[in-house]
């Protein structure tokens, strides 16, 4: 076939541009977080925009509000994969009213979720148990340790926030006149370690939990309905002030934990933007990750290839056919 001179600029053109379109995704970074669920969180990002849309990103340490504030104030990192916003709320949405900000999508889809649980086991045994009024029913079950006339109730550890939103719950439902006591559990690995305990017993146990979560991955939990739904405005104003003399009950509102951009970011990488826009983990799929990770003594990397290889479904809703094979291959 004979091409025709005048047709060549068109042709090299052309090709220029599928070409120049194949490696449009330029260099950014991504905070690599210090706890378990953000740093696989960027480390399957980092797989899938280096291999999917040839990108170079690259993983940086950070933190939960050093990171939020870097961002804000120097406009690096470009991406902050999880970040708990509420947190650091005010300085956020200022970020993004000055266009230095912008809120890509939610990394965990069901929010961060807070509350008072019960083994399943429970309820399938007793079906009201699922509320609050069902609880306080059998509260002979809850077998305190460090005594033989009150109830036990797991509160957080001394010093944690969730401390002073458990106890002003605990204040409001009047769990102390249902001969409830708030145990300390001491730490962290405490209070993990009284659910494990009683659930591989198969014992009764009531108390604060958080998800998502490796215990709430491993152990299947009921959160216990206080029958009054959310009230933001009151969870806000009074059920996380630690002066908050005359508490209300409200079951504990989701809290948002959003995927955070730079705004140059956001329009100098269109196509990655729009993938974090979509990418997105429920609190089930985090907590069972999260499981695995412990189980395994997994890091961030190690994670991300189980992830990929164990939950196809799940990472291919986020991305066109084309890319995902690309990061079928790359695996």
């Amino acid at each position: 076939m004979k091409i025709l001179p005048s047709l060549l600029p068109v042709m090299l053109l052309s090709a220029f541009s599928t070409n120049s379109n194949a490696a449009d995704c330029g260099s950014f970074s991504i905070a690599d977080m210090n706890w378990n669920s953000a740093s696989l969180i960027a480390h399957v990002d980092q797989f899938i925009l280096n291999n999917g849309y040839q990108c170079d990103a690259e993983l940086i340490p950070g933190d939960s509000v050093p990171t939020g504030i870097s961002m804000i104030e120097k406009g690096k990192p470009d991406v902050a994969p999880e970040l708990w916003t509420n947190s650091i709320k005010d300085a956020l949405d200022k970020g993004v009213a000055d266009k230095r900000l912008r809120y890509a999508g939610k990394s965990l889809v069901d929010g961060g979720e807070e509350g008072f649980w019960v083994p399943a086991y429970l309820v399938k045994q007793y079906p009201e148990m699922a509320t609050i009024e069902g609880v306080i029913k059998h509260a002979e079950l809850f077998i305190n340790p460090e005594s033989d006339t009150k109830h036990a109730f797991y509160g957080c550890p001394a010093g944690w926030t969730c401390q002073i939103t458990a106890q002003h719950l605990f204040n409001a439902l009047k769990l102390d006149e249902q001969g409830f006591e708030m145990i300390d559990p001491g730490s962290g690995a405490g209070l993990a370690g009284t659910l494990s305990k009683a659930y591989d017993r198969h014992k009764a146990w009531f108390g604060y939990y958080w998800s998502p979560t490796p215990v709430l991955g491993k152990y299947e939990m009921v959160k216990v309905d206080f029958g009054t739904g959310a009230d933001v405005d009151e969870y806000r104003s009074c059920t996380t002030q630690p002066d908050c003399a005359s508490p209300k009950v409200t079951m504990y509102p989701p809290s948002p934990v959003h995927t955070i951009t730079t705004e140059s970011f956001a329009q100098r990488e269109p196509q990655a933007f729009n993938y974090f826009a979509k990418r997105g983990f429920t609190n089930q799929q985090m907590s069972a990750l999260l499981a695995w990770m412990e189980d395994n003594q997994a890091d961030g990397e190690t994670a991300m290839y189980h992830f990929l290889e164990a939950y196809p479904d799940t990472w291919k809703a986020w991305v066109s056919n084309d890319v995902a094979e690309k990061i079928q291959k790359a695996l």
